[in-house]
């Protein structure tokens, strides 16, 4: 059984992942690469079996052997030799009647290339062009995707942690309403840190180095799984904190504009809990039933719809909420500016006004796709739908830290002050007038 596992290892397997990669990236290429590595170790293991069970032929022949791609029995000097596509291929129904070939030479052994890898002609067993041709188109499209989003994400990122720091040295901003907009801040920059952190993880993941077929079992294993779960945790965790203080910026507002008295130190306790409290009691059940039930890769994919739903329905919740209230809003607006029409003819275009800076703050445009998750959408549909979200939710932190703070009046006014007082303080660094 000499050439079992054979030169040609490392391209089976390096060549094996990119065909699964490809051929899955409308239909999450972790679990299917999975999956097919599960499969193809059933198939190495019944070509062993029945390797080890079959009498050898007398004479001069080549060897049997599995070369980490297809099964092949013993062979005739001079011939070549035919098999069935293997069954562990993510597309054997489109080729399960192909055919994969290699010769056996006249010497008894099987025709190399380069003298080191196992030549085979397996053509017959590949994906159709037309199917690989647009597999490859959507890769490239979810890279650019992951282009797009990645430098909204850099950009909220640093804007937000400038915007924070604003609001936490300027002892003349320190008021319960900046205190609110500083935690909707910091929510932001951990949603984008932690997706960030995750597609660090899972590049790191699966580029490494793969070789022999203890570094696959090792590379799909739970453990090697454990970094890019947390990550996927934390980043829930984040997304359902960055809704709640979504809707704690709408329940302060609200009570602002309807005049309500109230206690803010008090309340500003009862924000902290429902901004930063709330997400923990849905991500702990989320992740028990993942643990539990879906506990394969990175706990991206959504098998069970109802565990999906245990993180959908409090951010359904909070964004329907968040609706009403700006609604509302919108309504008292509406009156206090009608109130007021003598002096502002063009009140129209405050409400709009009004309307675009509330949108992005209370995340009112992500009830458009509540409803529509990857598993549901397909085609363009799903294009449309990922494109949108992935653009608004990585550029929403920048936008919002924009207008709440570097266009805020009264956060320019004091910053205006400061700037004058330093250069008061400082005559020399300062350009004589």
């Amino acid at each position: 059984m000499r050439d079992l596992l054979g030169s040609g290892c490392q391209w089976s397997l390096v060549h094996l992942a990119w065909m699964c990669l490809f051929s899955s990236v409308q239909h999450g290429g972790a679990k299917v690469l999975e999956k097919t590595f599960e499969e193809w170790m059933r198939y190495r293991d019944e070509c062993l079996r029945r390797m080890a069970s079959e009498p050898y032929p007398a004479g001069l022949f080549c060897n049997r052997t599995f070369d980490m791609y297809a099964c092949w029995p013993d062979g005739s000097p001079g011939t070549a030799v035919n098999v069935s596509c293997p069954f562990y291929l993510p597309w054997f129904e489109k080729v399960k009647h192909g055919l994969v070939s290699r010769r056996c030479g006249t010497d008894g052994q099987w025709v190399t290339v380069n003298g080191s890898q196992p030549w085979r002609d397996y053509s017959q067993c590949e994906e159709e062009m037309e199917s690989t041709m647009e597999e490859e188109g959507a890769r490239r499209l979810m890279v650019s995707f992951k282009v797009l989003y990645t430098v909204g994400y850099s950009l909220s990122l640093l804007t937000l942690i400038s915007a924070l720091l604003i609001l936490t040295v300027f002892r003349k901003l320190r008021c319960t309403r900046n205190y609110i907009h500083a935690n909707l801040f910091a929510s932001f920059g951990l949603r984008a840190t932690s997706v960030m952190v995750k597609d660090a993880l899972l590049e790191r993941r699966w580029g490494m180095e793969v070789v022999e077929v203890a570094d696959w079992e090792a590379l799909l294993s739970h453990e090697a799984a454990l970094g890019c779960r947390a990550a996927q945790v934390l980043m829930q965790y984040c997304i359902l904190a960055n809704h709640y203080w979504f809707l704690v910026e709408a329940v302060y507002l609200y009570k602002l504009l309807i005049g309500a008295v109230f206690s803010e130190k008090n309340y500003y306790r009862l924000y902290l809990y429902l901004g930063w409290g709330t997400p923990v009691v849905f991500v702990v059940p989320w992740m028990a039933a993942k643990y539990l039930k879906e506990n394969a890769e990175c706990w991206a994919l959504n098998e069970n719809m109802a565990y999906w739903w245990i993180i959908r329905i409090p951010i359904l919740l909070a964004s329907m909420i968040n609706l009403l209230i700006f609604m509302r809003i919108l309504k008292v607006i509406l009156a206090k500016l009608r109130a007021n029409q003598k002096g502002y003819a063009d009140y129209k275009l405050r409400l709009a006004k009004a309307t675009l800076t509330l949108i992005p703050l209370f995340g009112i445009h992500e009830v458009v796709f509540i409803f529509a998750t990857d598993e549901q959408t397909t085609g363009i549909l799903r294009y449309i739908k990922v494109f949108f979200t992935l653009f608004l939710n990585s550029f929403q932190g920048f936008l919002v830290a924009v207008l709440y703070c570097f266009a805020n009046k009264e956060v320019k006014s004091e910053m205006k002050k400061k700037w004058q007082l330093w250069k008061l303080d400082h005559p020399v660094l300062c350009c004589t007038q």
